[in-house]
């Protein structure tokens, strides 16, 4: 079976969706939706299906008749389209976060489960390879019981071709804790378990950044024990850059982009044995972390399995994020 796909949104994410569609094995980009036909046109030109404008989901439903609904508009827009897709029966794959707040959150959940549709949230991290060596490397044991872990994602204020920068309002994107780091809150939580209470500090809901630049600071507890360290920036002038360090009783796993090798293992010395690296490289065009998030997605599809990051698993990097905001806010502990 082929799975034809509506893509919801022409953005950033939108384009690179796009893009690696057209290289999925089962799947066929048939519809294009975006706020007018001047964004949605080109797109579905160079992949040859239907351009649709804004409020045009129902049509785009009933004349090309989608399996999956792919939707990358701006987060606020995700519950209303979510619900329509699930109304209609169709798969859905929703970029991150998965709401703004709880509430539309929880309406996003009770669509999903009360159509009984299959859902895949786009947290593309556990996708990347040295994201997904460093979780297999800590479930071996190669650090033995993790105790405190770092991790780093720094980038410039994202900008945007068009006047309205979403991604500069916070009340609308959430920032970078929101919108950037929530990928290393779902990492965290998928390598080390539940968090039990984040504590922060940061730029957010200061007037004097806002729109210019976002930091933030924050320290998650596991119900393990473990503590993690996560740095946040739209303040990077030096380009995009991330880091994980986790450190256990057994040994020590760094990575650090701007370096050659992404990825270092460090193990405690066993007689003469006083380390091994191991240099990892995503340089084959199918472990593109987009190609793969999706393909992995279809292939769930046909086999009837459930897919890899499910709504709840979205639903809970969500409230870890909204929760850091709070604590940014009131200067407080926040306990989940």
């Amino acid at each position: 079976m082929t799975y034809r796909v509506a893509l919801i949104g022409t953005g950033n994410m939108g384009k690179v969706h796009a893009q690696q569609w057209s290289a999925v094995s089962g799947a066929e980009l048939v519809a294009v939706e975006a706020c007018t036909y001047e964004e949605s046109g080109p797109i579905a030109k160079m992949y040859n299906c239907e351009a649709f404008a804004f409020d045009e989901f129902d049509d785009l439903i009933r004349k090309t008749s989608p399996d999956i609904v792919d939707i990358c508009v701006p987060t606020p827009s995700h519950r209303q389209y979510v619900e329509r897709a699930a109304a209609a029966g169709k798969a859905i794959f929703c970029e991150k976060p998965l709401a703004r707040t709880m509430p539309d959150c929880d309406a996003i959940v009770a669509a999903v489960e009360r159509n009984n549709v299959p859902f895949m949230a786009g947290h593309v991290v556990r996708f990347f390879p040295e994201y997904a060596r460093a979780k297999a490397l800590v479930d071996g044991g190669a650090v033995g019981k993790p105790a405190a872990i770092r991790v780093a994602r720094m980038a410039a204020m994202p900008t945007l071709d068009t006047e309205d920068n979403w991604y500069r309002d916070p009340d609308r994107s959430g920032g970078v804790v929101l919108d950037m780091i929530i990928h290393d809150f779902d990492w965290l939580r998928f390598a080390f378990g539940p968090v039990t209470r984040v504590y922060a500090k940061g730029l957010y809901g200061k007037p004097e950044y806002r729109g210019s630049m976002d930091y933030a600071l924050v320290t998650l507890r596991f119900e393990s024990g473990a503590v993690a360290h996560v740095t946040g920036s739209w303040a990077h002038p030096g380009g995009f850059q991330t880091t994980i360090e986790i450190a256990g009783d057994g040994g020590i796993i760094e990575h650090n982009s701007n370096t050659s090798a992404p990825l270092t293992v460090a193990l405690k010395a066993t007689g003469n044995r006083v380390g091994v690296a191991v240099p990892e490289s995503p340089t084959i065009a199918e472990e593109n972390p987009y190609f793969c998030e999706l393909q992995a997605f279809v292939n769930a599809l046909k086999a009837g399995t459930t897919p890899p990051v499910t709504v709840y698993d979205a639903y809970e990097a969500t409230k870890i994020a909204l929760a850091v905001l709070e604590s940014i806010e009131t200067s407080k502990v926040v306990t989940l």
